[in-house]
């Protein structure tokens, strides 16, 4: 009896550890389950750091394969980024004094950003680094992985360009072998379109995006080429 009381105990200070915790994070105690890279370590609930500046790291490889930083892995909705101030981190975002949380079902796949990119205004961007949406399992956040990039959503937020690059894990994933929108389609059916929707819909009915669908891989690489050129130069 005296044992069973105990491990009640504990399982209670448990809970309310967890609980605190989780008031803590604005009650979003979930980001705290998310894996990140074992190359880096955890700094404070928000900020994750490590020892490469993360977009310095070039864009392409030469095997052809992209390097994509993981920010919120799939299935995640907590709102994680890499960090302008400190190129070692990535951090989660605040928005109105909280961590931000997309209000939607988690993300359709690994999202982040492509190292040693900006794309300015003037080419149809914002000025930082590519967006990339990884198609595949989940990957640990803040993790650089391999992609081969296969098309480009383009979207439109509050009317001005927001594009997202698509893109298959370049090894151990089943989408590994796809290698443009028209294969995806063929083999995945309804993938694209789900992606499509996603984004389409993830900020509201009245959150200013609008889905001018997809471009190939060829499309995809242009925008990605001058993207690498433009953060070359201007470094």
């Amino acid at each position: 009896m005296q044992k069973i009381l105990t491990l009640s105990a504990v399982a209670g200070l448990v809970m309310l550890s967890a609980t605190t915790h989780a008031n803590s994070l604005g009650g979003l105690a979930f980001s705290g389950s998310t894996p990140h890279s074992a190359a880096m370590t955890v700094k404070d609930d928000f900020t994750i750091t490590g020892k490469a500046e993360l977009m310095q790291l070039k864009a392409i490889n030469e095997d052809g394969t992209v390097n994509a930083i993981v920010e919120i892995p799939t299935g995640t909705s907590a709102k994680w980024e890499v960090s302008k101030e400190d190129p070692k981190a990535v951090y989660w975002e605040y928005k109105n004094g909280q961590p931000r949380v997309v209000n939607y079902l988690g993300y359709p796949g690994n999202y982040g950003a492509i190292s040693g990119t900006a794309l300015p205004k003037e080419l149809g961007g914002d000025g930082d680094p590519l967006d990339v949406i990884v198609l595949g399992q989940a990957v640990p956040r803040g993790e650089v992985v391999k992609v081969r990039v296969i098309g480009v959503l383009k979207m439109l937020d509050d009317g001005e360009q927001d594009d997202k690059l698509i893109a298959v894990l370049a090894k151990d994933s089943p989408f590994a072998h796809i290698g443009s929108m028209a294969q995806l389609d063929e083999e995945y059916a309804g993938v694209s379109r789900i992606v499509d929707l996603w984004f389409a819909n993830y900020k509201g009915p009245d959150g200013g995006m609008e889905s001018q669908g997809f471009e190939d891989a060829e499309s995809a690489r242009k925008v990605l080429n001058a993207a690498a050129a433009h953060f070359e130069a201007a470094g």
